[in-house]
């Protein structure tokens, strides 16, 4: 029983800490990258807490569609950094 609470713990960290760098990097391309990172991580709590289905769906859905969508608009409008 402790293992889990440790996994989940550490799910739950890594969650809170991608989607922190969601908002902070200044990079598009790696905040969609952090943006699915925490999508996965938030599934990998579904599992966790035993909502299998709605974590697969959760996967499919927003993973699967909503960030790769994203990741594509993003890489479209080719956003010039200023450095």
């Amino acid at each position: 029983m402790e293992f889990q609470i440790y996994v989940w713990l550490i799910f739950a960290i890594l969650s809170i800490i991608s989607a922190a760098m969601t908002i902070a990097t200044s990079n598009p391309v790696h905040s969609v990258f952090y943006l699915i990172f925490t999508f996965v991580n938030v599934s990998a709590l579904f599992f966790l807490l035993g909502v299998e289905f709605l974590a697969v769906i959760f996967l499919i859905v927003y993973v699967g569609a909503v960030s790769i969508l994203f990741l594509f608009v993003v890489m479209m409008l080719n956003i010039k950094l200023v450095e």
